[in-house]
This record gives C-alpha cells, sequence and structure tokens, in this order.
C-alpha cells in the first residue's frame, strides 16, 4: 500500500485529463495544470502495443495535495478549449453518466474494477451497443417526424 496515498483510488484530490489532442506533451499539461496547486503525480498515457505504439492515448491524471486544489482546476480547466478540443477534467473517483439500453440514465462508479483498471472511463462492449442502438432509434424517429411535417 502506498503511505503517501500518491496511487490510492479513493484519493480525492486526483483529476482525469481527457479529450487530449495528440500534439499535447507531458510538459505542457503540467504546465497548464501547475497554476493551480501543486501537483504531486501526473501519469500521461501511451498507447503501448499496435500500430498506434508510442502515441498518447489521449487522457491523462494529475494529481494535487489537496482536494481544494483538484476542484480548481477542474473548475479553470475543464471545457477549455486546448487544440480547438475542449478539456474534460473530472475527479478520478467521480461517477459519470452514460445513456443505458432504455433511454434511462444510469451512474457508471469508476471505482469498480470492471470499469477500466485506471478510472479510463470505457464503456462495456454491451453498454456501447445499447448506446448505438438508442442513438439510431432516436434518429429513426426524428426522420420519421421531419418527412410527416414535410407532407403537411
Amino acid at each position: 500500500m502506498d503511505p503517501n496515498n500518491y496511487m490510492g483510488e479513493k484519493c480525492e484530490s486526483r483529476l482525469y485529463v481527457g479529450n487530449l489532442d495528440f500534439r499535447i506533451t507531458e510538459a505542457a499539461l503540467i504546465k497548464m495544470f501547475s497554476p493551480f496547486g501543486t501537483i504531486i503525480c501526473e501519469d500521461f498515457l501511451w498507447h503501448t502495443r499496435g500500430p498506434k505504439r508510442g502515441e498518447p492515448r489521449g487522457y491523462a491524471f494529475v494529481q494535487y495535495r489537496t482536494v481544494e486544489e483538484a476542484k480548481l482546476a477542474k473548475e479553470k480547466v475543464h471545457g477549455k478549449l486546448v487544440y480547438g478540443r475542449p478539456l474534460v477534467v473530472r475527479l478520478a473517483s467521480e461517477k459519470y453518466l452514460v445513456e443505458g439500453a432504455e433511454s434511462s440514465e444510469k451512474a457508471i462508479d469508476t471505482k469498480k474494477p470492471g470499469v477500466a483498471g485506471s478510472c479510463s472511463a470505457q464503456m462495456t462492449r454491451s453498454a456501447k451497443i445499447a448506446a448505438i442502438k438508442n442513438k439510431l432509434k432516436d434518429m429513426e424517429e426524428k426522420s420519421h417526424e421531419s418527412k410527416r411535417q414535410k407532407k403537411k
């Protein structure tokens, strides 16, 4: 067990930073987040296998000394455009919403072991299929509605 709780899942001062452009470097990420407090740990993830080996995965984790610093960074950086992409910043321990099979929202707990090892916000295969089916259904309904309006 880590005595400093740097890597613990229960650490509330650890931020997930997503939707990173491939041009963002670790140094740029640290520079972007350092004005909000003392960064004690930063994990910039890379592809380790396959055709994208050595390329950034598009997300990282930044851990601050205190929860207050992490929350301030989340407030200030979430949604900020970097290389034309809005950054997604949330507490790594936070729950996030995914559309379910019956168009109901259900919370996914990133602390559960089955939801990606390092809180990477990945959906299960069945959840992805359900989300795609819901999207197709919505698109079909909108298509039928627009056809009805044109007939009038």
